[in-house]
């Protein structure tokens, strides 16, 4: 059998390889109850829930954020991110954790902000002013 063939194969294999590994990550949306369920690694999608606390202590930990998230299904559970409080987190309209359940707390690996567009706040703006 010729060389190419041979290289052609183990290219398809590796392909197949990195498919099924990154099919592992391509999940849906869960709410904490389905995370409490399973316990596994899931990623939640919900809203901040502004009117509870949010601790963010740079001096005293760095990487301890907590807040707390309205899932889709409006169970509302605090969320522990070991790492910095992003820029603008309070105007995020839609948050994504990725993460586990931990007794009642979520402790979140990923977070992903979804923030109101410049587009929006102008349409706003513009018709504020008429």
């Amino acid at each position: 059998m010729k060389k190419i063939y041979w290289i052609a194969g183990i290219l398809i294999l590796a392909g197949i390889g990195l498919l099924i590994g990154a099919a592992g990550d391509m999940s849906t949306y869960s709410t904490f109850g389905e995370a409490t369920r399973t316990g596994d690694k899931v990623k939640v999608v919900g809203t901040l829930a502004k009117d509870k606390e949010m601790y963010y202590d740079p001096i005293e930990d760095p990487n301890y954020f907590s807040f707390y998230v309205s899932d889709n299904d409006g169970e509302v559970r605090k969320v522990i991110l070991r790492g910095a409080k992003p820029q603008d987190f309070e105007l995020s309209e839609q948050i994504v954790v990725t993460g586990q359940m931990d007794g009642q707390d979520f402790m979140a690996s990923e977070l992903l902000m979804k923030c109101p567009s410049k587009y929006k706040d102008e349409e706003v703006f513009l018709r504020s002013e008429s």
